[in-house]
């Protein structure tokens, strides 16, 4: 948990597997006001041109990696480090703790109520330090399956593969305070995120005890 000066009062974590319906969630928030940092975003920002990530990342991999504008090739490198585990740590390391700092940054400047913090790899990055709360966007790995092959054209193995690399629908709800349980229709997903956003709105107004 943050307790960090210059920052929201509640900065809840919104995180969940490939398929769940987190980006879904994560905008309905934002219809309702709360500001959102979201994490893949910030993975773009530290590696845009100009930026020292990127020199670093090129001079690792080579030049053949960057596209003719100069930006990274991200899907040359999300390949080359899918394949190897070593390379995908040594990304890891690189760009984690600059990602980390990119979201602080973005969370001190909120003027929302509370604030949140999307990311896919929430716990398993330790992003979630940055936060108060945890919420999972939960979804049977069955739905999971299904969503991302009719959304991205993949095959279930490709699906599979992908999820074994991220943590399991167990291990995200332990870590998780809060549960929004995705296994519905839009509507229905709508109404739980609405009653959660009262309770973060309730919360996050309620006077804390120092320690």
């Amino acid at each position: 948990m943050s307790n960090n000066a210059g920052r929201p009062s509640l900065i809840i974590g919104l995180t969940g597997g490939i398929g769940s319906g987190k980006s879904t969630a994560t905008q309905i928030f934002q219809t309702l006001g709360v500001d959102v940092v979201d994490a893949d975003v910030m993975a773009r920002v530290v590696v845009e041109p100009g930026k020292p990530a990127l020199q670093i990342i090129a001079g690792h991999f080579g030049p053949q990696f960057l596209h003719p504008d100069g930006s990274l090739d991200r899907a040359a490198v999300r390949q080359r480090v899918f394949a190897d585990p070593t390379e995908r740590q040594w990304l890891e390391t690189l760009l984690h703790p600059l990602i980390r700092q990119e979201i602080a940054q973005r969370l001190r400047k909120s003027a929302s109520v509370y604030a949140i913090l999307s990311s896919p790899l929430l716990s398993e990055t330790g992003q979630d330090a940055l936060t108060d709360r945890v919420l999972l966007i939960d979804a049977p790995e069955t739905q999971q399956l299904e969503r991302t092959r009719l959304r991205d054209g993949a095959s279930p193995e490709d699906v599979a593969a992908i999820m074994a690399t991220q943590w399991s629908r167990s291990q995200r709800q332990a870590r998780a305070d809060d549960v929004i349980l995705n296994d519905g229709d839009l509507s229905q997903l709508e109404t739980r995120v609405r009653a959660m956003h009262q309770a973060y709105t309730a919360l996050s107004t309620t006077p804390r005890q120092t320690e």
